[in-house]
């Protein structure tokens, strides 16, 4: 069976999405206060190593892992609703790409398996 990346149509259909999903995450007035002031080309590049790893891609991602990467954002209230906001815009973004719903659900399960480890608790 191929993998997720492969389904979803490889290295250009992950940046198509992930410069989609960010369009989309910082009109969401639920979670774009986390990302101001950031370096959005930078978190973009960082997004597309890590989906294309977590995706069954080629494993380029050097960044924090979930935990490390995230703490900060806890600091400034961050919660379940906001990762879960987050989940809606990446579904919202792979839905407008013609992504049917079966992918769509792998792909929301693989986001969720990080969840323990972005809100800094024990899975």
């Amino acid at each position: 069976m191929s993998s997720v990346y492969e389904q979803l149509g490889g290295q250009a259909a992950v940046e198509a999405a992930v410069d989609i999903f960010y369009r989309h995450v910082l009109n969401d007035d639920r979670i774009n206060r986390f990302f101001e002031g950031v370096d959005m080309d930078r978190q973009a590049a960082k997004q597309k190593a890590f989906l294309t790893m977590a995706f069954g891609g080629p494993h380029n991602y050097t960044g924090k892992s979930m935990r490390e990467g995230h703490a900060h954002l806890l600091k400034l209230g961050m919660n379940d609703s906001h990762f879960d906001a987050v989940a809606e815009d990446l579904a919202k973004t792979l839905t407008e790409l013609g992504v049917g719903q079966p992918l769509v659900d792998q792909v929301l399960a693989i986001a969720g398996s990080t969840r323990e480890d972005v809100m800094g608790r024990s899975a």
